[in-house]
């Protein structure tokens, strides 16, 4: 998997998936705009890349505010003349009032929570990806790879706003990816399960959620951030050529189970 002489964009590049992902794209000839709103953050990850030797540029930006795309893409091209390949990974967490929480049933979602959710997590990608194509179209096609989830295939408790905007991007994913597959763009998404990134760590501290978590992957651990951007760099790749409007799933066996009891374990 190489990216010599591409241009690739990665949203929420500072930390986890992202960061994992900037820094294979550049290790593999890529030169790559690392995007995050936490400057520090995305600095840092510029450092790893130029100390190997790779090729990078931060860019300062809100994934969820038109602006902020506006900002991330051009200048992308700005930087670097083009762009091939983005990776829509921006997902942050709404600040909320000391004392409330973000997880609630349906019937008590905070409509702040879930506009910042549905925002930052759907329309933030459909922003990027409309304003991307036509620097796509420019240099003959591309790819975009979003960050969905298995989340966005099946339900939780809890974590509705989630659950609606991750099942929107894989959507999103499909629909875009038979539109533009006859004008070389090809889009597709991964669906990651239980990933040890600061997203989910907030969880993993909840009294019994870590042990649940741990037994209902057929693995017994998490997935790491690598892991994902191995999946994120093939679907950019020529190895994928033939590869569009696909939902990936990366979940150590989570999802591949009914969920009924180990019937030898029983005997």
């Amino acid at each position: 998997m190489r990216f010599d002489g591409k241009v690739a964009l990665v949203s929420g590049a500072g930390s986890g998936i992202g960061r994992a992902t900037a820094l294979g794209f550049a290790a593999r000839g890529a030169r790559v705009a690392v995007s995050d709103i936490i400057a520090a953050k995305a600095d840092a990850v510029v450092s790893e890349i130029k100390q190997a030797g790779g090729t990078a540029v931060a860019i300062i930006a809100d994934a969820g505010d038109p602006a902020g795309i506006d900002a991330m893409i051009g200048n992308t091209v700005k930087a670097f003349g083009g762009l091939d390949i983005l990776h829509n990974n921006a997902f942050g967490q709404p600040a909320l009032p000391a004392g409330q929480s973000r997880l609630a049933f349906v019937g008590d979602i905070d409509e702040k929570v879930w506009t910042h959710t549905i925002d930052l997590g759907l329309t933030g990608v459909f922003r990027a990806t409309k304003r991307a194509i036509p620097e796509l179209l420019k240099r003959g096609g591309g790819a975009i790879v979003n960050t969905a989830s298995i989340s966005g295939l099946f339900a939780d408790y809890a974590i509705g706003a989630y659950n609606v905007a991750k099942a929107g991007v894989i959507n999103l994913t499909r629909v875009a990816a038979i539109e533009y597959a006859s004008k070389g763009i090809r889009v597709n998404c991964v669906c990651p399960g239980a990933i040890d990134t600061p997203l989910l760590r907030p969880s993993m501290s909840l009294p019994g959620f870590a042990e649940g978590t741990l037994g209902a992957i057929p693995m017994g651990r998490l997935g790491q951030p690598e892991e994902m951007a191995n999946v994120v760099l093939f679907l950019a790749s020529d190895l994928a050529s033939y590869v569009t409007g696909a939902a990936v799933v990366a979940d150590g066996g989570l999802t591949a189970q009914t969920g009924l009891p180990n019937r030898i374990s029983a005997i």
